[in-house]
Parts: structure tokens; C-alpha cells; sequence
């Protein structure tokens, strides 16, 4: 097993998104020994199914409040109850970059609580999706704080949705200013080995990607 395969989460979060594809990740993530496998909410149940049968130790990943972020709290913690009940490990769930950006502060720092709230309560892990790209380093840094005050796991780096891939200053800054407790996930627009190196290097913690059949073929 190449040991970048421990870094990779085998994402696939495409609206087209079929169940055949889903059980191929799946598979895929059991042969090259991905940590985890990151699939829209829809196909949970069946993901976790299908990992139990191959290899019940890969982490199912979910996304909350795709891509956008801008929906209610309460839709965003009934998303997580669902997702967890289907069998969700982790939940990559999206910061309200719309509040953010109007410096509602009081509203981001309770979303984030009720975020990591209704996750931990479960005995899941929760990943903060910041979408660093549309973020000034200011406001980066107020997410982070708000993040360490609501015991958030982990920080990423964006959806890859909004033009943005995942940089090394992306991860260097998220590192710089979140505590050491607070690990970090790069995401967005990784499609080689030098690049997923790159980010590993600056302190990521963990990969999404779809890539990760073709990754870790090239690190052999």
C-alpha cells in the first residue's frame, strides 16, 4: 500500500452522481487503502453497507450544507441527525459564507456551535468547510477562533466548487491559525501527486479527491 493512500479521502460529490459510482469509490478506497471514502448524504446508507461488507475501518464521509452553505442551522443539524443515522463517520459541512461575508458574526459563531454540536453529540467527527478562496485571512482567522471555541475537529479548505483549489497558503494559513489540536483538510482541484504532496508538505492532515486511484499510482 502506497502510504499517501492513508492521506486520501476517494471523493466523489458530483450532482450526477449514480450508485454504481458510489460502489466503486467504495471499492476502490478497500484496494488502495484510502482512510476514507466522501459521498453525497443520498448514498450513505448504501456506502455504509457496502464498507461493512469490504472493509468496515474506511471512514464514510458525508457533506452538510453543499456547497453553498447558506441554509438554516436547524436544516443543517437535521442533515447531520439523518446523516449519522445512515452510518455517516465524518461530517464535511459548509460554514455560512453568506453571514461571513455580512459579518454576522453572532450567526456564524452559533452556527459553527450548532454544527459541532449536533456532530459531537453523536461521537462523529466534524470538518468545517471554510471555502478559503472567497475568504479574506481576517475573516479566516475569526472562523478559526470561532472553530477552536466549539471544539471543531478539523478545518478544510473548500468544496471545489466555486473555482478555488486547495493552495499550500491555504493550508499554511489554516495552520498557522488554528490550534494543533484542530487538523486540517485540503480539498479542491487535487489531481496529482505532486500537487496532494504539496499540500501535505504544508501541513495537511487529509486529501479529497477523486483522483486517488491515479495519486497513488503515481507514488508507486
Amino acid at each position: 500500500m502506497s502510504e499517501i493512500a492513508t492521506f486520501i479521502e476517494q471523493t466523489i460529490l458530483k450532482p450526477d452522481t449514480s450508485l454504481t459510482e458510489v460502489r466503486r469509490v467504495c471499492e476502490e478506497a478497500q484496494k488502495h487503502g484510502f482512510v476514507g471514502v466522501c459521498i453525497p448524504p443520498y448514498f450513505v446508507r448504501e456506502a455504509r453497507r457496502i464498507m461493512d461488507e469490504i472493509n468496515p475501518r474506511t471512514r464514510i464521509v458525508t457533506v452538510i450544507g453543499f456547497p453553498m452553505g447558506y441554509s438554516g442551522i436547524a436544516s443543517k443539524s437535521e442533515e447531520i441527525k439523518r446523516a449519522t443515522e445512515d452510518g455517516a463517520d465524518e461530517i464535511d459541512a459548509v460554514v455560512n459564507i453568506s453571514a461571513i461575508k455580512s459579518a454576522h458574526w453572532n450567526h456564524v459563531g452559533n452556527d459553527i456551535e450548532a454544527l459541532a454540536l449536533a456532530t459531537n453529540m453523536r461521537g462523529r467527527t466534524l470538518k468545517l468547510i471554510l471555502e478559503c478562496g472567497l475568504l479574506t485571512a481576517e475573516e479566516i482567522s475569526r472562523v478559526c477562533e470561532l472553530a477552536a471555541t466549539s471544539r471543531v475537529a478539523w478545518l478544510k479548505t473548500g468544496t471545489g466548487f466555486h473555482g478555488h483549489p486547495a493552495t499550500p497558503d491555504m493550508v499554511r494559513m489554516l495552520r498557522a491559525l488554528a490550534p494543533a489540536s484542530i487538523k486540517i483538510k485540503a480539498a479542491g482541484g487535487i489531481r496529482n501527486l505532486v500537487d496532494a504532496q504539496a499540500l501535505i508538505d504544508a501541513g495537511a492532515d487529509r486529501i479529497g479527491t477523486s483522483a486517488g486511484v491515479e495519486i497513488v499510482g503515481a507514488s508507486r
